[in-house]
């Protein structure tokens, strides 16, 4: 690809697609409001743009890794189609996990004026990203996709082309609310062996090896068990992701039982300051239950 890549948002994933990218020998240049941010892309091998809208004018795709809906409207309909007036061509790439209604209707908004958005919202946890084993859940227009298939080879090895703009995301919040309660099921099964009196590190060894086994136990069950709480999802960004499922069970008029208890005990947890910690504290949550 002869443009640079340009990269809003270098947060967790932010940061760990300019890797992947960098790594493919790709050219990046990023904007992060932190300038420490900055100054860590440029430690990777990228460049460091002043704003929004210089990385906006300098790159294609621009890869969109901000925290939510919101941000992801306010920046595409005002810096982005500010500097890149009508009729650019250029490519959106929005890795966030949105409202997918609200995507496909910005997709749409923004195709009237020349702006080509592509939905690619990543399963997995940034540690898993950062490896190449994150999988790209993509929405939009499978010739959009064709086009930067280097970009999207560099940080979604493993991807599925979903549907249309928020099909992607319909996809995501799907597969979360299945990893999300695996999760908060590992946290209480590791609790109650402990309380049983077994060891938590043993016990572990054990649960990979039965019918109980899930993936959840490679990425988080070390960190349960050593209570290892170093982001790779913070629990506030789960916590937004699973009021986005429950908003979208509401439309769709089904209930979410399970789903509801996670998101109590998620909203626990960042009640208890741990909202920047891995999503992984949720064994905190279950271990406080445990002590009333």
């Amino acid at each position: 690809m002869s443009d640079p890549v340009g990269i809003v948002g270098l947060g967790l994933m932010g940061s760990v697609l300019a890797r992947r990218l960098i790594a493919a020998g790709l050219d990046v240049v990023g904007f992060d409001p932190e300038a420490e941010k900055n100054d860590n892309l440029v430690a990777l091998g990228g460049r460091a743009g002043g704003s929004i809208e210089d990385v906006a004018r300098g790159a294609n795709p621009i890869v969109l890794a901000v925290f939510d809906t919101d941000q992801v409207e306010a920046v595409v309909e005002g810096p982005i189609l500010a500097a890149l007036g009508e009729n650019s061509g250029k490519i959106v790439m929005c890795t966030s996990t949105c409202d997918p209604d609200r995507i496909a209707a910005l997709a749409g908004r923004v195709a009237s004026r020349g702006l080509r958005f592509l939905e690619t919202p990543v399963s997995g946890t940034s540690g898993q990203v950062r490896r190449g084993e994150g999988v790209g859940l993509i929405g939009g227009d499978p010739a959009v996709a064709a086009e930067i298939s280097g970009v999207l080879d560099a940080v979604f090895p493993v991807r599925f082309h979903v549907g249309g703009p928020g099909d992607g995301g319909r996809a995501k919040l799907a597969v979360n609310l299945i990893l999300g309660l695996n999760r908060v099921a590992l946290a209480e099964g590791l609790v109650f062996a402990t309380r049983l009196g077994l060891d938590p590190d043993a016990f572990l060894r054990i649960a990979r090896g039965s019918a109980a086994y899930s993936q959840v136990m490679d990425t988080k069950g070390a960190k349960m068990a050593a209570s290892d709480f170093a982001a790779e999802g913070r629990a506030r960004q789960t916590l937004k992701d699973v009021n986005l499922m429950l908003e979208q069970a509401g439309r769709c008029g089904q209930n979410l039982p399970l789903l509801e208890v996670h998101r109590d005990i998620l909203a626990a947890c960042v009640a208890a300051g741990e909202g920047d910690l891995d999503n992984s504290v949720v064994i905190n949550e279950i271990r406080r239950r445990w002590a009333k």
